[in-house]
């Protein structure tokens, strides 16, 4: 069984900066496909950022040049920094793995952006 534990999400003013941490409980590699995704009350979930598994980076065209994924792999530990965070951002944060074939989701850390 594999856990991803996010955190980092608060209350941040319009322009603001958060980093979103997200610890996983097992070893993962360059080559495992991981993911933020986020959603907002009456909308689908939507991914924002992600690791393709061969390590390619891709972005949610809304979030392009100012949200950045990383991982460090020796802390089992995936980030995203989020910069310029507009209201239309706020969400429920969640990170994904795919590990041996299934996908682990986090329970989710909320991001509010509001004046």
């Amino acid at each position: 069984q594999v856990t991803l534990v996010e955190s980092g999400g608060g209350l941040v003013q319009p322009g603001g900066s958060l980093r979103l941490s997200c610890v996983v409980s097992r070893s993962f590699s360059s080559n495992d496909a991981m993911g933020w995704y986020r959603q907002a009350p009456g909308k689908e979930r939507e991914q924002v950022a992600g690791f393709s598994s061969g390590g390619g980076i891709r972005y949610l065209h809304s979030v392009e040049g100012r949200f950045t994924i990383s991982r460090d792999n020796a802390l089992n530990t995936m980030y995203l920094q989020m910069d310029s965070l507009k209201p239309e951002d706020s969400a429920m944060y969640y990170c994904k793995a795919l590990m041996n074939g299934m996908d682990y989701w986090g329970k989710g850390t909320l991001v509010t952006v509001s004046s």
